[in-house]
Formats: structure tokens, C-alpha cells, sequence
């Protein structure tokens, strides 16, 4: 307990002492069991959810939280390592929400799961606080995604565009650039702040992230908020959804604010070792029902917030095992999303970075952000890159006879200029005015009834 909650506390107890009302009961309880990652505890009043602290016999304090019930026992999941604990060690229950320190202060500073400081650079002297659980919006009282947001990155501004408080998903295996992208889009984006998640990610990417990703001009404007792979799975949860507080608490300041979440799939295993170290029977491939009541409870909270108040544009990574786009968690996470832009390993391994998937990608707020002109281009981009993907095996051994279908020899033509108008150098930025205008440059001769529109 801080010093500020310890002299809240007597301040309490002084009133109730001269008002002559009832003191507070403050019951603890013991340890009797830990099975696997679970920890029971008898004696304790606690709520679901509550956090509590575990008193060892060597003076250390270890925190944990409430994750279900077996009879009359409480049963709890430690945020540390629980050496050192003992049958009967006190649990304490802890009253009060987390206090998450927010405000213009944290721009720069890199964070933990738990809200503490990992950049050494001292202690967070925040402004203003949140809480880790908001009060849900009215979706009738959310503003409408009518404005487009510039990303920097061409493919996705031309052919994919990002409504300002949309939620996109970045759907790859690993190994094909989702980082590097969200890197670009971070350096790029106009936001007035932007709010990094790094959930379940080696311990060595996050530094790698921060410094060499993101950059200084990034972190400049950005609070990273970081609970990498070797955590425990309730910091993991907590990262996640302190990322998403702070958004939201810059977001109804008016601000506009990019949200960066890497990844999403670390976020539901963390959710399902909860679950199933609480015994709740598996589902999907092993995941609990609860992992897929949560997802979209987390993924809803971003968004704009009313009519001429800030946004949160998010972008959520998900991670797809064996690229396999039937997994139930990119399943899952891809019907509530506003878009979904998918990364091939077939493009990474020939260099093509971006490694967008034309065919497979798609932004379902485009057709409200974008004119009939700019939406028929797009179209016919992806129809002539489909095309040529279909027949490129042919064209590859010298099968492919010029003048025998119009649209392969058009598809043809125009491959090299694609190719080249889709691939961009991950320190480059081109903006959503220039990505609009090369598409245009590009699409213009095979579209000749454009003058119609």
C-alpha cells in the first residue's frame, strides 16, 4: 500500500472515530493450496477481480489477483514469482481500483504490465489518473468514421484507407513484418498521441521495438506500454488493457490517438492459461468460451468517442499459426474489426515489403471515406494483380501467348509499375494526397470509361 492510500486510510478511520460511526472490517485470509499457477486461499472476502497481497516469511510482499472460486476458497493468480511462499502465508485483500497514472508527462516513458516505469528515467510524476475498468460508450453516441487518417504507407493509403477511429487488424505469420509495419505507421500517422502496446513479445524486441522501430521521433509522441513473453499471464491481460485505458483517457481529452497492439494473439493465450488454470473446461483448439467473450469486449473500447470529441484508431496484430487464417482467434478477431490487412509469406520471401495480401486484405470503412472515383481504381489495381497471379506460372515458363485475352495482356503491362507502386522502403513515407495521386497515374490508362464518374 503507498503512502498516499496508508494516509487516506487513517484519514478514514480518524472521521469514523469522531463521527462516532463503525470502523471498516478488514478481513485476510490464508494460503492453504497452490495447484499449478493457482492459488487457493481460505478465510478471505474478496470479489472477483480484487487484487490482494501475499505476505511471505522473508518480508516480501507478492501481489496477486482473484480469478475464481472453488467452495469457500479463493482462488488467486500471482503478477511475480512466487518463491518463497509458505502454507498459511496472510493474503490481504487491496480496496480500490489501480490508479494508472496518464497525462502529457508520459509521453516518452515506457512502461510495464502494472503501470511501473522500465526506462530508468525516474519516478512517473503524472498529472491526472485513470482506472483500468471505463464505463462503456453508447455505440449511438460514438461520431461516425467519415474522416480518412494518413498512415505513410502507400499500399494502405491507396487501396486500403484507414477512417480515423476505425480498428484494423494486421493478420500474419511470424517473421513476414507486422512489427516493422506497425513501426512505419507509428513514425507516419498524424495522431497527437500514440499509445504501444507489446504484449506476449520476446523480451529483446521490445528494446529493438522502441529504439530502432519506433525511433525518436516516434517515442517522442508515443507511451509504450510493454509486458513481454516471460511475464506472468495476468501482467500480460493487464498490459493490454492498461494500454487501452490510457488511450482512452487521452481520446476523451479530445485528442486523437493512434493505438499500436502487439499482438492481440498474446493477449488471448494469456486469457486462456487464466482460464484454464481456473478450470474452465477448453473449447476452440483449447481456448476457454471466456477468451472469445473478452476479445471484443477489449477490441470495442477503442473507437471514436461522441460527435467532435477524440478518436482511438487502432491497430491490432494477430498472430496466425501456420499462417492459417481459420485460426479461432484471427477468426474470432477479424469479424470485429473494421478491416483486416493480411501479411503473405509467399511476398516476404521474395522482398516484397510491405507483404500485403491484395486479395486477402480489405477495409470495410473505405467505401464511406473514399470517393466512387478513388474506390474504382482500387478495384481495378486488385482485379489485374489477381490476374497476373493466376496465370504467373504460365508467363514464367514463356506460355503466355500476347493478344489472346485483353485483361492478362493489360495485367501484363502493368505489373512492373504495381509491383513497384506497392513496395516502399520502411524509413520512407508517402502521404495519403501522393499515394492517392501515383494510383491514379497508374490506373488511368486501363480504365477508360473513368470519365463517367
Amino acid at each position: 500500500m503507498s503512502l498516499a492510500q496508508v494516509s487516506r486510510h487513517l484519514q478514514t478511520l480518524q472521521h469514523r472515530l469522531q463521527s462516532g460511526g463503525p470502523l471498516p472490517l478488514v478481513y485476510s485470509g490464508s494460503l492453504v493450496r497452490v495447484r499449478g499457477l493457482i492459488l487457493e486461499a481460505q478465510g478471505l472476502e474478496a470479489s472477483l477481480g480484487e487484487r490482494c497481497r501475499i505476505s511471505t516469511e522473508q518480508n516480501r510482499v507478492i501481489d496477486a489477483e482473484v480469478v475464481g472460486f472453488n467452495g469457500d476458497h479463493v482462488q488467486l493468480m500471482a503478477l511475480g514469482e512466487v518463491q518463497g511462499l509458505t502454507p498459511g502465508a496472510r493474503v490481504h485483500p487491496v480496496p480500490g481500483d489501480i490508479r494508472i497514472p496518464v497525462g502529457p508527462e508520459l509521453l516518452g516513458r515506457v512502461l510495464d504490465g502494472n503501470g511501473r516505469p522500465l526506462d530508468g528515467d525516474g519516478a512517473l510524476l503524472a498529472s491526472h489518473y485513470t482506472t483500468l475498468s471505463t464505463q462503456q460508450i453508447n455505440p449511438l453516441g460514438r461520431a461516425l468514421v467519415r474522416q480518412p487518417l494518413d498512415v505513410g504507407v502507400r499500399a494502405i493509403n491507396a487501396l486500403f484507407t484507414v477512417g480515423r477511429g476505425a480498428r484494423m487488424g494486421l493478420f500474419a505469420g511470424s517473421g513476414v513484418g507486422k512489427s516493422v509495419l506497425l513501426g512505419m505507421m507509428a513514425r507516419n500517422t498524424n495522431a497527437d498521441v500514440i499509445v504501444v502496446g507489446l504484449i506476449g513479445e520476446r523480451g529483446r524486441e521490445v528494446k529493438e521495438f522502441i529504439e530502432d522501430i519506433l525511433g525518436v521521433e516516434g517515442r517522442e509522441r508515443a507511451v509504450v506500454v510493454a509486458a513481454p513473453a516471460d511475464a506472468p499471464a495476468l501482467t500480460r491481460i493487464r498490459g493490454a488493457r492498461l494500454a487501452t485505458a490510457m488511450a482512452e483517457y487521452y481520446r476523451d481529452q479530445g485528442l486523437n490517438v493512434l493505438l499500436l497492439m502487439d499482438s492481440v494473439t498474446r493477449y488471448a493465450l494469456a486469457l486462456r492459461e487464466v482460464a484454464l488454470a481456473a478450470g474452465e473446461p477448453p473449447a476452440a483448439r483449447g481456448f476457454p468460451p471466456s477468451v472469445f467473450a473478452k476479445l471484443p469486449a477489449l477490441v470495442e473500447r477503442a473507437g471514436n468517442g461522441p460527435e467532435g470529441g477524440g478518436s482511438i484508431t487502432a491497430f491490432y496484430t494477430v498472430l496466425m499459426e501456420g499462417d492459417d487464417q481459420q485460426d479461432p482467434v484471427a477468426d474470432n478477431v477479424r469479424a470485429i474489426l473494421d478491416g483486416h490487412i493480411v501479411l503473405s509469406r509467399r511476398l516476404a520471401e521474395q522482398a516484397h515489403f510491405p507483404a500485403i495480401d491484395l486479395q486477402a486484405s480489405i477495409s470495410r470503412v473505405m467505401p464511406a471515406i473514399a470517393s466512387p472515383l478513388e474506390l474504382r481504381r482500387m478495384q481495378k489495381l486488385k482485379e489485374m494483380q489477381s490476374r497476373y497471379a493466376s496465370q504467373q506460372d504460365l508467363i514464367a515458363v514463356g506460355a503466355y501467348t500476347p493478344g489472346a485475352d485483353l485483361q492478362l495482356d493489360q495485367a501484363v503491362q502493368a505489373h512492373t509499375g504495381i509491383r513497384e507502386f506497392l513496395i516502399q522502403d520502411m524509413h520512407a513515407a508517402v502521404g495519403l494526397t501522393q499515394s492517392r495521386q501515383e494510383l491514379a497515374d497508374l490506373m488511368t490508362p486501363y480504365i477508360p470509361e473513368m470519365s463517367g464518374f
